[in-house]
């Protein structure tokens, strides 16, 4: 078929839907309407409309996270573009692929300050790997096709495109028949290092394979356990590596960390004398003080990013490879050498560790304790469910008492922490299933000053039918502050209780058209969670169980991960 002379934003509808979007998050405004028009016309990418435009970010974060697609959001110009931008450095945080949509300005008004005109190319680049405006309506589809080509290769992150009102308005030239996603490069691991690690891995008495992100981003969870239980090598993950091993297996030992973390995890590594990090990024609240974190062990770091190597601390070797090819070759070496080894000393003192340096979660007092909410929560949903959670005290009880099983399952914003993505979040991750795993469960643990962050999103919740699961962990504080006032001696500002129980979240949830639970009792816990299970289902909308748990209850947390100091006799 020859080009067709068509609006130039039906070509890039058409791009959008050959690059696998069949979901957006957006809201329209009249700088964007060409866009929304093609949407209207082509009919077949759903959309839902976000009640503020970070939500519709977290939403399309949520949404790349489990299914590791580029996810999209949509907005208008001025105050749109600026309300995303925490959604940005959010998803370029946590490597995770979006590519959001604003428009602008007619172009011959950009530099007569006019309505909700506003330099927001500018204004993203810090925080994104691609930010551009269209300058030329020829230039979309490619620029378009190049965007999601920037958002999935090497490290993955956030792009931004900027349309005037004007270049929308055009039309071009166009062949979809002709049209392809561009090719994304693979990254193989130079060979000589491969061996080199391999080398150093066998040299070890006591080897840790430490996954990161990085595993889950590459898809190469498979091979990681592969190769653990080939050469018998414990394996830790870092927060965003959770789920990237079952919890269960033999060969998991835990996570180090000053904060989340568990007790047998920091001590496990304490002792290791190498540890190989793969798509791991030496987070400071992992690490803690670095001399202590290294001490005289050893450290492979492969990284599909080259300018993460040597970016905390030098390591012994460092390898630029995706994940997944990097640990096929070192799988690939080990048997060509004819190496499998059985589990010794060094698996069996990991386990004897795990199996006694933990912590209690039976608590039966009142108020909650946060550890036996995690334990109910760990007991009622198997290893199907997809958890969403963010950033507070919730956070570091999350990382130190809940199991992941599978990649994909357990999503947190790892490194900027924004409060408020968990409902927008959901909301995504839920979409992302709609086609593969229609009747997945989603849960989203909150605290009760991030849930109203965002909490206008429940509406969308609600109008599109999307249901998930809120737990809510109610200490009327902000209780991860209050904790790290502790040191100044001060306690200012961060207790918001007010009446009973602050605001009432349960009628918060019942405005939006949706309903909800307050747990005071730890023995009402299970029954409650399982009423959300089914209430969620019945109503195809999201249930809140709030759970009021300890007003100052202090997470397990220190300096360094040889000084982590526990608030709770060990059991």
């Amino acid at each position: 078929m020859a080009p067709q002379l068509m609006p130039v934003m039906d070509a890039v509808v058409h791009v959008l839907k050959s690059e696998g979007v069949d979901t957006a998050f957006g809201c329209p405004g009249a700088a964007i309407l060409p866009l929304y028009k093609a949407l209207e016309k082509d009919g077949t990418i759903e959309h839902l409309i976000v009640r503020h435009e970070e939500g519709a970010t977290h939403m399309a974060d949520g949404w790349a996270r489990t299914n590791g697609n580029v996810g999209v959001a949509i907005g208008t110009s001025g105050p749109a573009g600026t309300n995303m931008i925490t959604g940005l450095y959010t998803a370029h945080a946590d490597s995770i692929p979006i590519v959001c949509i604003t428009g602008q300005a007619v172009s011959s008004k950009l530099h007569q300050e006019a309505f909700q005109a506003v330099d927001i190319v500018e204004i993203a680049k810090p925080v994104v790997k691609w930010a551009v405006q269209v300058k030329e309506a020829a230039q979309a589809p490619w620029i378009f096709r190049e965007a999601f080509r920037i958002a999935r290769s090497g490290r993955p992150g956030p792009v931004l495109i900027d349309l005037p009102l004007d270049v929308q308005q055009q039309q071009i030239l166009w062949d979809p028949d002709l049209d392809a996603p561009l090719p994304v490069a693979e990254v193989h691991p130079h060979l000589p290092r491969v061996d080199a690690a391999l080398d150093l891995l066998l040299a070890a008495e006591r080897p840790l394979l430490l996954s990161g992100g990085g595993v889950i981003i590459g898809e190469a969870h498979e091979e990681l356990v592969e190769l653990a239980e080939l050469l018998q090598i414990p394996v830790q993950v870092t927060l965003m590596g959770k789920g990237s091993i079952d919890e269960d297996h033999p060969l998991y030992s835990g996570m180090t960390g000053i904060q989340t973390s568990q007790r047998y995890g920091n001590a496990s590594f304490l002792e290791s004398d190498l540890v190989l990090a793969l798509g791991a990024r030496f987070g400071d609240r992992h690490t803690g003080t670095l001399d202590v974190y290294r001490g005289q062990r050893k450290f492979i770091h492969v990284d599909i990013e080259p300018t993460q190597i040597g970016k905390v601390f030098e390591p012994d070797l460092g390898i630029v490879a995706d994940t997944r090819l990097f640990l096929r070759a070192l799988l690939e070496a080990a048997r060509e050498r004819g190496i499998r080894r059985e589990a010794g000393d060094w698996v069996a003192r990991v386990q004897e560790l795990k199996a006694t340096l933990t912590r209690r979660e039976d608590f039966d007092t009142v108020p909650v304790k946060a550890p036996r909410a995690y334990k109910e929560i760990n007991e009622v949903f198997d290893e199907n469910a997809y958890f969403v959670t963010a950033i507070g005290l919730y956070q570091i009880w999350g990382g130190q008492h809940q199991k992941a099983y599978k990649p994909r399952h357990y999503q947190i914003c790892g490194q900027a922490g924004p409060l408020g993505w968990e409902i927008p979040a959901a909301i995504g991750v839920k979409k992302a299933l709609k086609n593969s795993d229609p009747d997945a469960e989603v849960v989203g643990i909150v605290g009760d000053y991030g849930f109203q962050y965002l909490v206008e999103e429940l509406a969308v919740a609600a109008q599109y039918n999307v249901p998930f699961v809120i737990v809510m962990l109610n200490n009327e504080y902000l209780g991860l502050i209050r904790q790290a006032s502790i040191p100044y001696d001060m306690n200012y500002q961060v207790d918001i209780h007010y009446d009973d129980y602050g605001a009432d979240n349960v009628k918060i949830m019942e405005a939006y058209g949706c309903s909800g639970r307050r747990v005071l009792e730890p023995g009402d816990i299970r029954d409650a969670l399982e009423w959300a299970r089914k209430e969620a289902r019945t109503t195809s909308r999201p249930v809140l169980v709030e759970i009021m748990i300890e007003r100052e209850a202090n997470t397990p947390h220190g300096p360094a991960i040889d000084a982590v100091r526990e608030f709770e006799p060990a059991p």
